[in-house]
């Protein structure tokens, strides 16, 4: 049975009729949430693969660095998302592995795939910093789209607002009543899970910009973290899901969020300060592409 929801923004007189289930196979529902993670992941993959000649990054170390950041990406974020919910999930074991309607904590997912990377790289003789600095600019992009998932899902709002883009829904106002009785639960509430994409694209074309023209290791890393860390601080502090330390009014997030800026700054000012020079990758890594494109 499939489920719609009006989405009414009543400041802009518009109302939208959204489904989270995107199709059905036999008697799977395939969620938009999944479909849209694909999707980035994809379009990631693509312009990764495209912009890596240009840029002189190994072509076969793209798809290397994809199968290594898959699982460690859906494992980190996961385990994140249910660990800080662990009084639901210890009574609800078999929920633990449902992914299809939500449940994915982005700096989860970041954590272990930088440790995946480190591994990785330690174990492949390449230098780590060049390649997150490559690969982290697609990044923003993936959430950008991503972050529309939570719009099909109707989760990820902020609190309750009188601007003329103020959404709400059924679910909206059910969640509103039962988590958040200080609020009016009929009026609109902030889409900041809008705000985040729109900040995730503009993260994307800045670090585009900073990779083309930086010569220090780590530092378009550095800059997504100082970028959306800055943002995802003011936008979480509106949420009214946020995920907390314990019992204390201290959003996880947001802490993370002030320590991933503050180290970013840090060491954007001591590299320049020291001119931290690359390394490059190892001319193997080209060689062997070289020889397989003469073998087809």
């Amino acid at each position: 049975m499939i489920n719609y929801v009006d989405v009414k923004f009543p400041g802009l007189g518009w109302t939208l009729n959204v489904n989270p289930v995107a199709f059905t196979i036999g008697s799977i529902d395939v969620y938009w949430y999944g479909l849209l993670i694909a999707a980035a992941l994809v379009l990631s993959v693509i312009l990764a693969v495209k912009q890596a000649k240009s840029l002189k990054f190994p072509e076969g170390l793209v798809y290397d660095t994809i199968l290594m950041i898959i699982p460690c990406a859906i494992i980190g974020a996961r385990a994140y998302f249910v660990a800080c919910n662990w009084d639901y999930y210890g009574k609800n074991l078999k929920a633990i592995f449902d992914l299809r309607s939500g449940g994915l904590a982005i700096y989860g997912g970041v954590i272990l795939v930088f440790i995946g990377g480190i591994v990785m790289c330690r174990v492949r003789k390449i230098p780590f910093m060049e390649l997150a600095d490559y690969c982290v600019v697609y990044l923003p992009l993936g959430q950008a789209i991503g972050r529309w998932g939570n719009f099909f899902n109707q989760e990820c709002f902020g609190t309750t607002t009188t601007l003329p883009w103020g959404m709400t829904s059924s679910t909206i106002q059910s969640y509103l009543e039962t988590e958040c009785p200080n609020l009016v639960s009929t009026m609109p509430v902030h889409p900041t899970f809008i705000y985040e994409s729109l900040a995730d694209l503009a993260i994307f074309f800045i670090l585009l910009y900073i990779r083309k023209r930086s010569k220090i290791p780590f530092e378009t890393t550095c800059a997504y973290f100082a970028l959306y860390g800055t943002a995802r601080f003011f936008i979480e502090g509106m949420r009214t899901d946020s995920l907390y330390i314990g019992h204390t009014s201290i959003r996880i997030s947001q802490l993370l969020s002030l320590i991933f800026v503050i180290a970013a700054l840090i060491y954007i000012a001591y590299a320049r300060t020291k001119r931290f020079e690359k390394k490059g990758f190892p001319k193997k890594l080209f060689a062997e592409e070289t020889s397989g494109e003469g073998k087809k």
